[in-house]
């Protein structure tokens, strides 16, 4: 029960601070929706960061790790809105943006896994 609290309150802040980060910058950059992509790119630096800390002499404990990987970052990414937004770029015939935003959110995105990781080595 105390881990499905976790996740829950995790899950709870991350979507938060997700909604507030969109909307605020979502409506400044028509093809390019620079809120999704941050939110996604921090996500990704932080799970990096956890769970490198995780696997690094346990660090932090199962249940921290639950409430910030799992719970946090889970309701903080995107990949749902990201997709959605694909397609919304797709269906407007906007393919130049929705390849370089694509490309980006992952490259990037995955770029961003790693730094985290080699952060979590260094703290």
């Amino acid at each position: 029960m105390k881990q499905l609290l976790l996740v829950f309150l995790g899950g709870g802040l991350g979507s938060l601070l997700r909604y507030v980060i969109s909307k605020t910058l979502n409506p400044y950059f028509q093809y390019f929706f620079l809120g999704t992509f941050l939110v996604n790119i921090i996500g990704c630096v932080l799970i990096g960061i956890i769970l490198g800390l995780s696997f690094k002499g346990n660090l932090l404990s199962q249940n921290q790790t639950l409430l910030l990987s799992t719970g946090f970052c889970g309701g903080f990414t995107t990949f749902s809105t990201f997709a959605f937004e694909k397609h919304s770029l797709l269906t407007a015939g906007e393919l130049l943006h929705f390849s370089i935003y694509m490309l980006s959110s992952i490259i990037v995105g995955i770029a961003a896994v790693a730094f985290g990781l080699w952060l979590s080595k260094v703290l």
